[in-house]
């Protein structure tokens, strides 16, 4: 293990986990040191030079309301932003941003470097030093984190040109990956790819579909009002596949390294050869051409990534509109690297081999707030499916099988659609679900926390009767019932711009635009919430009784062989967990609840939700 006896904490890797897992573990108040392998690429953006998206766009937030970096960065540099599925319910909004990417390295790096408690250094990883640990004999616990690192990794463009690196011209991670295997970690191969870069000036960009930003830009953090370049944003382009493309790939497919289906690839964003074999009926597919910065000529084609060979790329993007006389600057390719399966992990992200080690990024994801804790000797900050997309994300990783009784291999990819509780586990409200546990933990910053406290307060004080309203101009049925200003806003078409002409709510007009919109989505899910609230407290039940981590799942009676091979595997932490694995049926929970009660202890350690939301007058606790 990276030891220091000055450090509470080391984190390597400098990329999007990186950044996050430092700074996390800073605001813990450990003292931290980053290791990367070169200090100038420090917050480098990953292939696609974009951050959100539909399921993505809310992990962002949520990042931004545990203190996070990325989302207020992006903020900052963002050059085009969109709401997608702006047309629908806020449960399934995805905020979105393209961004430049040396902006977005030197915000990342102005805040790095000079942050609290962090230090960063320049070194590769080779090893893991465990038993003989020159910290071992001080009083100082030794913790690691090891963050987004490309784990052996080798880059394939075609059969023939395979590189062992990282990101091209960058090296990879070799002695660390044989470092976990020799510790005795089970780890697996991944691969995912990049398209090429293309040169802006030679596409001929009137041949495709245009997109612009949206006209008021939605900002990620909710510590800001707006973005930086609002009114400087650059538009995207769409264009398309044809069967010349199709065929042409089909006839050069025996020379792509990745089509051959050797490691496991990621479902959501595959090559293109991928997509020509499983969608043959498909006469195209979508391709999104996307700039990479203000002052940047590189092009990415959102949707080309392919590991053919270099001389064949070429060719093949001038079969598409608009890429006709196009020219390639570098060529796409294909990575693939080792990974630690996810069932090595407790539901904090820290290794169930080792004590002090967690694993994030590509490895596999967390921020570094528990990491820190630890180091500090306090309880793990752990968020359940019910708190936020964070927790069903580490849920879903930690917990899940395919039915094949073999582990989801594939790299995670999250949507709205992965969380049962879509109503409020929405991207406009992350601050409310997490921000409070994460100032009860020490994470949030005192700023931000006076931020979050405005806003709602103001409604639930104001309270009159159907008279009292109609006064202030509203028609309100003469039932004798008294409403708050928020129970106002349950009424179909009324909105806190209301509220505000009226001047029933005094200060309500100084509250920011964008807290009263918040306002208005809530109350307008507010009638539909009682069902799923009911669900949470269900839920909540069966995560507040933990199982022993130590279970001898032979002496659990009743179980079939099928169930009790699964749950030595895994070892679930919680009844809820255990309940949502694959094949673990009614009859076999209550037999493991029953033992489970007969052993072990339910206990109240931290509430996953204090107060849900403030969805009415009254708060309801879970």
């Amino acid at each position: 293990m990276v030891c220091s006896v000055l450090s509470g904490l080391c984190i390597i890797g400098g990329g999007h986990a990186g950044c996050e897992a430092a700074t996390g573990a800073a605001r813990t108040g450990a003292r931290t040191v980053l290791l990367t392998q070169r200090i100038d690429t420090v917050g480098e953006l990953s292939c696609n030079p974009s951050i959100g998206g539909v399921g993505k766009g809310t992990l962002v937030r949520e990042v931004d309301a545990l203190d996070g970096l990325m989302g207020r960065i992006a903020d900052k540099a963002g050059i085009q932003f969109r709401m997608l599925n702006a047309s629908k319910g806020a449960a399934v909004w995805g905020p979105r941003a393209q961004v430049d990417r040396k902006i977005y390295k030197r915000h990342m790096q102005d805040i790095i470097f000079s942050y609290a408690n962090l230090d960063v250094r320049a070194a590769s990883v080779f090893d893991l030093v465990f038993d003989n640990s020159p910290c071992a004999s001080t009083s100082s616990s030794t913790w690691g984190t090891v963050t987004g690192v490309r784990l052996g990794g080798e880059i394939h463009i075609g059969t023939d040109a395979s590189y062992t690196c990282g990101r091209i011209g960058e090296a990879p991670s070799t002695g660390l990956s044989a470092s976990l295997n020799a510790a005795g970690f089970k780890l697996g191969r991944l691969q995912t790819g990049t398209p090429a870069r293309l040169d802006k000036h030679s596409i001929d960009f009137s041949r495709m579909e245009r997109q612009d930003g949206d006209e008021k830009p939605q900002p990620f953090s909710f510590v800001h009002r707006e973005v930086d370049h609002a009114n400087n944003q650059i538009p995207c382009f769409q264009t398309h596949t044809t069967l010349e493309t199709h065929q042409l790939i089909k006839e050069s497919m025996h020379l792509s390294v990745h089509i051959q289906e050797t490691k496991k690839g990621p479902r959501y964003c595959p090559s293109l050869e991928a997509k020509i074999t499983r969608f043959g009926h498909k006469g195209s597919h979508t391709i999104w051409l996307e700039p990479e910065g203000y002052d940047s000529d590189l092009i990415y084609p959102n949707g080309l990534s392919c590991s053919m060979p270099e001389e064949l790329q070429e060719p093949m993007m001038r079969t598409i509109p608009g890429l006709e006389q196009v020219k390639m600057l570098r060529p796409a390719y294909g990575v693939e690297y080792d990974h630690v399966d996810p069932r090595e992990l407790t539901s904090t992200l820290e290794t169930k081999r080792i004590n002090g080690l967690y694993l994030a990024g590509q490895i596999n994801g967390t921020t570094g707030i528990n990491a820190g804790l630890s180091a500090r000797g306090r309880p793990p900050m752990l968020l359940t499916r019910a708190d936020g997309f964070l927790g069903v994300m580490v849920d879903d990783l930690i917990g899940k099988e395919r039915r094949n009784h073999v582990r989801v291999t594939l790299a995670h990819r999250m949507f709205t659609s992965r969380s049962e509780y879509r109503m409020t586990l929405r991207s406009d409200n992350a601050d409310m679900r997490l921000t409070e546990i994460g100032h009860s933990v020490g994470v949030v910053s005192p700023d931000r926390w006076l931020a979050f406290l405005k806003g709602t307060e103001l409604l639930t004080k104001v309270v009159l009767s159907p008279q009292g309203w109609g006064r202030y101009g509203f028609d309100i049925r003469p039932d004798g019932i008294m409403r708050s200003a928020y129970d106002m806003l349950m009424i179909p078409g009324m909105t806190a711009a209301d509220l505000v002409r009226s001047g029933a709510v005094p200060g309500l007009d100084f509250v920011e635009p964008h807290i009263r919109a918040r306002i208005d989505i809530e109350a307008s899910y507010a009638p539909h919430l009682p069902r799923q609230l009911a669900d949470l407290a269900l839920f909540h039940t069966d995560e507040s009784l933990q199982l022993d981590p130590d279970m001898d799942y032979s002496k659990v009676q009743g179980l079939s062989d099928e169930v009790r091979e699964r749950l030595q595997r895994i070892r679930p932490t919680t009844l809820g967990a255990a309940k949502r694995m694959e094949g673990m049926t009614p009859t076999s929970a209550i037999y493991l609840l029953k033992h489970a009660r007969r052993t072990w202890r339910t206990t109240g350690a931290r509430e996953p939700i204090r107060c849900l939301m403030s969805y009415t007058s009254e708060k309801y606790c879970v």
